[in-house]
């Protein structure tokens, strides 16, 4: 499976409880709802290349499939962790640095969609993307 395309992020599920869970603050829950998100995702075999750009920042993401690396989310919050390939899915494992707590995210290509899912200290979340 190819993660290979370019997606905009169309609507979302729950993304404001799952920012409040992650201690984001309000104003910039409110920005984060509508930052007109779009990825673009270059895989070359068990290497990835992302590209976050949105309202507020844009940001290349290189990575190897299972190979631990650092990332640092818009609001600033630092994860280590990986991301590996479990049947049709992108599987990210993440390690908040501050608090240890672990963040686990999934990509999987649904259709026309891109469904980023998330599952934090107890809350589940999602952002559907499209193609664009």
């Amino acid at each position: 499976m190819t993660f290979n395309g370019t997606w905009k992020v169309d609507r979302n599920d729950n993304y404001d409880k799952f920012m409040e869970q992650m201690g984001i603050n309000l104003v910039k829950r409110k920005l984060a709802a509508h930052d007109n998100l779009k990825i673009v995702i270059e895989q070359d075999g068990d290497k990835f290349v992302v590209k976050e750009s949105s309202a507020f920042r844009k940001i290349d993401i290189e990575f190897t499939q299972g190979v631990n690396f650092e990332y640092s989310l818009a609001d600033g919050t630092e994860l280590t962790g990986t991301w590996t390939i479990e049947g049709n899915k992108l599987v990210g494992k993440f390690k908040r640095k501050d608090n240890g707590k672990e963040l686990l995210t999934t990509r999987e290509i649904v259709g026309d969609e891109l469904i980023q899912s998330y599952h934090y200290d107890g809350v589940d979340a999602k952002r559907i993307f499209k193609r664009g």
